[in-house]
């Protein structure tokens, strides 16, 4: 199984968007600052995941979240957690 994630910064309100085939490792990873692109903007919460049974249409999936329909998407589909949220 692989999961393609996204995680909200704590500190700034910001959307990372990533794979992987342990979702709970890899959590951790980013909150004990060892992902060189998260490590600024620690805490990091996860809001949102989706179960690929392989790991092209994970790889696939995170690349559509992290143009502009996905983020489109993600908006929409996550309308009521980020109503309290800065566009």
């Amino acid at each position: 199984m692989f999961y393609t994630y996204i995680l909200i910064s704590e500190k700034d309100d910001k959307f990372y968007v990533g794979y992987t085939d342990n979702l709970k490792r890899r959590i951790v990873q980013h909150n004990d600052g060892c992902v060189e692109s998260t490590k600024y903007r620690r805490p990091l919460k996860l809001i949102y995941y989706e179960v690929c049974l392989n790991q092209k249409d994970a790889l696939h999936r995170e690349k559509y979240l992290k143009t502009t329909y996905g983020k489109r998407y993600i908006r929409n589909r996550l309308k009521s957690y980020l109503k309290g949220l800065p566009c």
